[in-house]
């Protein structure tokens, strides 16, 4: 069975791709942060959160990368180095018959989005749990209405599972059955495609 807190085998303190870095938090992360997670427009499809919970977010987000290698990374522009958001690998303690798992997770600072920093970075933290936590499967979790995040998930090659989400008894308000799940395993051939096409076309649009 698979751990909630796998060990990290060689991660880096941090690493880059074309356009950002993901790394550690820093303490001047949580006023851009906590702006980010008090903005509705970002957080249209959950409740805004305090800085207080911002703080505490960015606090343990920090001390699981401390301890484990990996997580939820702070991710900077490379061309600016402005902080715009997170990114990274998260174990969700849910209630639900696929439990435990690993999910890949993002969220960006709204002057940000369109870029297509969302998919740069999702498929940076996915090849990390392949490649150094040595994962057999990466989960998403995504709103029914949100399809931008959808569209995401489907170009890292993610299936759509939603009927077993639905039907999996998870409890509580961390998900709903307004949420679906997506799926990807290691030997997935549309990610080793599209990671190959990012890396051997840069100079082309991918980045949607």
């Amino acid at each position: 069975m698979l751990s909630r807190h796998p060990t990290y085998l060689r991660f880096p303190a941090h690493f880059l791709t074309e356009r950002l870095q993901l790394r550690q938090w820093r303490s001047a992360d949580i006023g851009p942060l906590a702006a980010m997670n008090a903005d509705p427009r970002v957080m249209r499809r959950s409740p805004t959160l305090t800085s207080y919970q911002s703080a505490s977010a960015m606090d343990g987000w920090r001390d699981h990368i401390s301890r484990f290698g990996w997580g939820l990374w702070a991710v900077e522009r490379k061309d600016t180095r402005e902080w715009i958001g997170f990114a990274g690998l998260n174990a969700p303690n849910l209630n639900a018959t696929h439990s435990p798992c690993i999910e890949v997770n993002w969220r960006f600072a709204f002057a940000h989005w369109g870029n297509g920093f969302a998919t740069e970075a999702a498929l940076a933290a996915v090849r990390a749990g392949f490649d150094n936590l040595l994962l057999d499967e990466i989960v998403a979790f995504a709103d029914i209405r949100d399809l931008r995040s959808q569209r995401v998930l489907q170009r890292l090659g993610m299936r759509d599972d939603d009927p077993a989400l639905r039907n999996s008894g998870i409890q509580g308000d961390t998900l709903s059955a307004s949420r679906c799940l997506f799926r990807l395993s290691r030997s997935a051939p549309t990610l080793r495609s599209f990671a190959s096409e990012l890396e051997t076309s840069p100079a082309r649009p991918l980045w949607a």
